[in-house]
């Protein structure tokens, strides 16, 4: 991959934001050092740096694609409350027998659990507790 200003940039923003950021986001955050930049100019490069193993792309069903400066295999969860993307912590060993099991040879798994995050799920309770208390 030749080097270019642009795909440093956006590589830069993705390991600076380091939470799983969209393309907008990024683009957003680009500007400020790149006021020329464009969001395609983002996309291409993002893409590339999928392409060359240099990002993860994060997909969520029906939301735009996150990417990941974390390359080492691990999930998602996508938090339907605040719309979060955090790691989660599977245990790789498991995983990896689930993979090897699979006919053929499988390369790579993109895993991405849907509900609420830690926060979201605690205030959920809460306001649950007190909607019971109010009755």
């Amino acid at each position: 991959m030749r080097y270019s200003k642009q795909r440093e940039l956006v590589m830069q923003q993705v390991e600076a934001m380091n939470n799983h950021p969209t393309a907008e986001e990024i683009y957003q955050n680009a500007l400020k050092e790149c006021p020329g930049l464009s969001l395609g100019t983002v996309y291409r490069n993002l893409n590339s740096l999928v392409e060359a193993g240099r990002v993860r792309r994060v997909p969520i069903p029906g939301q735009p694609d996150r990417f990941d400066h974390t390359l080492s295999w691990h999930s998602h969860l996508y938090c339907t409350r605040c719309g979060h993307v955090t790691d989660l912590d599977l245990d790789s060993e498991v995983m990896q027998r689930l993979l090897n099991s699979q006919p053929g040879r499988v390369s790579d798994c993109v895993l991405t659990w849907i509900g609420l995050c830690e926060d979201c799920a605690r205030e959920e309770e809460g306001e649950k507790l007190q909607a019971a208390a109010s009755l």
